[in-house]
């Protein structure tokens, strides 16, 4: 009885009367009832429902679509910002302060300012290195060796180092690099900006200045692209690590040289060239000394 439950049915004759009037041996029936049996109240679900394919995932970003190179630029001022002073003054990783989501917006634009900011400093430096005595002639070929020279290293060195990382397998267990490709464009991107506030500067006449400026320059980005990326290079063998790191320098101090010789050449140094003797092999050796030095 503790474990059985009872349905109660009444059946009340409409003829009768009186409606409270029921006979319990005749009226009633009793019909045996399990309420622990809840087994038939479950409510099945449907199978057949599926969810939508967009609350699933995000949409895919196609490589010949604006919606993919548009994920690239999706800062703003402050984080660039942010970014170009952390460059300049590391206190923290920069993989870390890209916090997986690297950006082509700042290099882009630091790349484009020191080209052009390359050009008309270079140019400084070869008016104030002519002799006046006939009129100066602006030397367009600056610009577009600024060009080609900039935008040309910060694009193929990282391509060419994630590669190698690649390659020489400085990645997880699924094979994947701990550096992206577009980590890779950010952070040689960034290691630019230094150049600008040397470029600002090193017109002087002054050779000498000229040559500590750029070694500045050299110094502060070199120390910030191994400190970044020996964490990356360093989970490969000791011997590649060391080879790469060597490489990374070695490329940045060619940047360096290329920008003290092309742009800031020009000063007492060149003007006052040894005057070396007419004839053509002489005349063919003070050409390439004058070229070297962008005269």
């Amino acid at each position: 009885m503790a474990n059985r439950g009872y349905d109660v049915v009444v059946d009340v004759d409409d003829h009768e009367g009186d409606l409270g009037h029921t006979d319990l041996q005749e009226d009633l029936e009793f019909h045996s009832s399990n309420f622990n049996d809840t087994q038939s109240s479950k409510i099945t679900p449907d199978s057949t429902y599926q969810p939508s394919s967009s609350s699933t995932g995000s949409s895919k970003r196609y490589l010949w679509t604006l919606s993919f190179y548009a994920q690239f630029f999706a800062v703003d001022t402050s984080h660039v910002l942010h970014r170009c002073f952390s460059a300049l003054v590391p206190r923290r990783p920069f993989l870390d302060i890209l916090d997986g989501n690297p950006d082509l917006y700042g290099p882009f634009w630091i790349a484009t300012t020191v080209v052009f900011i390359l050009f008309l400093t270079g140019t400084i430096s070869q008016y104030l290195a002519s002799h006046h005595d006939k009129a100066f002639v602006y030397n367009f070929k600056l610009l577009s060796g600024a060009a080609g020279l900039i935008y040309g290293y910060t694009a193929i060195v990282p391509i060419a180092l994630w590669g190698l990382l690649k390659w020489f397998g400085s990645g997880n267990a699924l094979g994947e690099s701990n550096i992206s490709l577009v980590e890779s464009w950010a952070l040689y991107g960034y290691a630019n900006v230094i150049w600008i506030p040397v470029a600002l500067i090193s017109w002087s006449p002054v050779s000498i200045l000229n040559y500590v400026f750029v070694a500045v320059g050299f110094a502060v980005s070199a120390v910030f692209l191994t400190r970044n990326l020996w964490p990356v290079v360093s989970v490969t063998e000791a011997k590649i690590s060391r080879i790469l790191v060597i490489g990374v320098v070695a490329a940045h101090a060619g940047l360096a040289i290329a920008i003290k010789f092309l742009f800031f050449a020009a000063g007492p140094a060149a003007k006052d060239l040894p005057k070396i003797p007419k004839g053509d092999e002489a005349e063919k050796g003070e050409k390439m000394i004058r070229a070297l030095f962008g005269m």
